[in-house]
């Protein structure tokens, strides 16, 4: 691929939300544009590539939906944060280190299928373990310029044989569109440039996502940059203010995986009996998703029956759900790096009793409420207070609360019902930039959820006889825009008559 006309490459990075820059930064050599593109090599490489997988990537493309360009602006993004961050430190130079996962072992010698760390990834596509990028401040150069190193593991026939393809350091940098691209073992002569004063060096000690090249040489750089006074500084809070923001390219994908997951709950939906097993339908929604693209379940589902629903992370899903009780279904998918996470609470037998339609209600008439209050300048904390007040109000309404609780007591009452937040961040992982704080107000181009519940226990004397043994959630996944929230995971069933209409189908 030819390099972008310098019209073309300007509005592709002012597309990028909240990306502001330059003419001049736009065409450096080292900052936003990715190097001359080499072609791909006419082999599988370790991870899927437009020439041996035409019907997943397009032609510039490092993973589904996402460019070459799209990863040499968040590296770009990256090293502008660092320009702020490291201001007053005139003369110095900056090394971006972050390290992939390993592969992580069943027993012996079977592996768990590969999951790349998420900032390691985010950051160049690449999908391979025991790898290495390094992003360096040029000599001569401010930041944001740099240029990007990817060292990979070697390729190795014998090791092929047995674990599949390899991209080695040409397909590495065919595929990435990184600058260099080198050996795993060549590592070590970086580490030995990186010990002097006048080098800042970014990484993560205090969390090492990969133990064995941690303790092989981050490790022991630490400790000399540390007797020096010249500390390793964290990478991490950096990444995740990046990723907090998606872009229109990640947006569609995880317009893709809401579609998706949102299909995959009406056909379980769809499917349900009374009586059936909890397995039966977490294998049913787990086709669903995968039948339509999905890589992998996002996250071990809950499948709840009954009172079962009432323990929050339960993930047995190994019981009958017997004729008259509720399932709630906590799922979501992972598809082309990016994920969903959805509840749905619904009969088996199709119809919900007087009881189960009124705390479903109440707990849908919360979760409109909050959603309509997802918009820029309000907080999820903001959010949770008001799902706070509205569960207090329906529990008095309903009689499980008593009109007499005092306000001291009001909002430990309500927690007793419903002991979790209304929601997280959602993107790579399902509990997204896990160090944003959940104060901070919200932006156009975040993604988060809304999920309030209800949960009454079968053993809450308290609770008026009719409730007991009922918990209800609905979780939907929201995009933060300028006007009205865009709700990715809309397609799927929620109200009463629909959930009804499509269980009823099966009856």
């Amino acid at each position: 691929m030819s390099r972008l006309p310098a019209q073309r490459l300007v509005a592709a990075v002012r597309a990028w939300r909240g990306f502001a820059v330059c003419k001049s930064c736009a065409l450096r050599r080292f900052s936003i544009q990715p190097a001359q593109q080499k072609k791909i090599p006419n082999r599988y490489l370790g991870q899927p590539s437009p020439f041996t997988h035409p019907h997943l990537l397009k032609p510039g493309e490092v993973t589904p939906g996402l460019s070459q360009v799209e990863y040499a602006l968040r590296r770009h993004k990256l090293m502008a944060l660092i320009q702020k961050e490291a201001h007053g430190w005139d003369g110095l130079d900056h090394t971006v280190i972050l390290l992939s996962n390993p592969t992580y072992y069943m027993s012996n010698d079977i592996p768990y299928v590969f999951h790349q760390d998420t900032n390691f990834l985010y950051l160049c596509g690449f999908q391979e373990p025991d790898s290495i990028l390094v992003l360096q401040s040029i000599p001569g150069k401010s930041l944001p310029s740099h240029k990007s190193i990817l060292f990979v593991p070697r390729r190795d026939p014998s090791r092929e044989l047995w674990d599949g393809p390899r991209s080695g350091t040409d397909g590495a940098i065919a595929l990435t569109g990184v600058d260099e691209a080198y050996t795993i073992e060549e590592f070590r002569h970086l580490v030995a440039k990186l010990k002097g004063e006048s080098n800042i060096v970014w990484y993560d000690l205090t969390k090492p996502v990969h133990t064995e090249l941690h303790s092989d040489y981050m490790q022991p750089l630490g400790e000399i940059k540390a007797r020096k006074k010249n500390h390793i500084q964290g990478i991490r809070h950096l990444v995740q203010n990046l990723r907090l923001i998606k872009s229109p390219a990640e947006i569609e994908r995880m317009k893709i995986a809401g579609r998706v997951t949102a299909e995959a709950f009406t056909e379980t939906m769809f499917a349900s009996k009374s009586p059936v097993d909890e397995a039966f339908l977490y294998a049913k929604f787990e086709f669903e998703c995968r039948a339509r693209g999905a890589d992998i379940l996002a996250y071990p589902p809950v499948v709840a029956g009954g009172n079962r629903s009432n323990t929050l992370h339960y993930v047995k899903n190994n019981q009958l759900i017997k004729d008259g009780e509720l399932v709630l279904l906590d799922g979501g998918c992972e598809l082309s790096c990016y994920v969903s996470d959805i509840t749905r609470t619904w009969p088996v037998n199709g119809r919900f009793t007087k009881p189960q339609a009124e705390l479903y209600q109440a707990v849908l008439d919360i979760q409109k409420s909050c959603l309509s209050l997802c918009s820029p300048g309000v907080s999820l904390e903001n959010i949770y207070s008001l799902m706070l007040s509205l569960i207090g109000q329906k529990l008095k309404e309903l009689g499980v609360l008593k009109s007499s609780t005092t306000e001291s007591h009001f909002f430990k009452a309500v927690r007793k019902y419903c002991p979790h937040h209304v929601g997280h961040y959602l993107g790579m992982d399902v509990h997204d930039t896990p160090d944003i704080s959940r104060s901070l107000p919200l932006q156009p181009g975040m993604v988060i959820t809304i999920e309030p519940g209800i949960y009454i226990p079968e053993d809450d004397m308290s609770a008026p006889e009719r409730f007991r043994g009922i918990g209800v959630r609905i979780e939907d996944d929201v995009v933060i825009t300028e006007d009205a929230p865009l709700i990715l995971s809309a397609d799927c069933p929620k109200e009463i008559y629909h959930i009804e209409q499509i269980c009823g189908r099966s009856s």
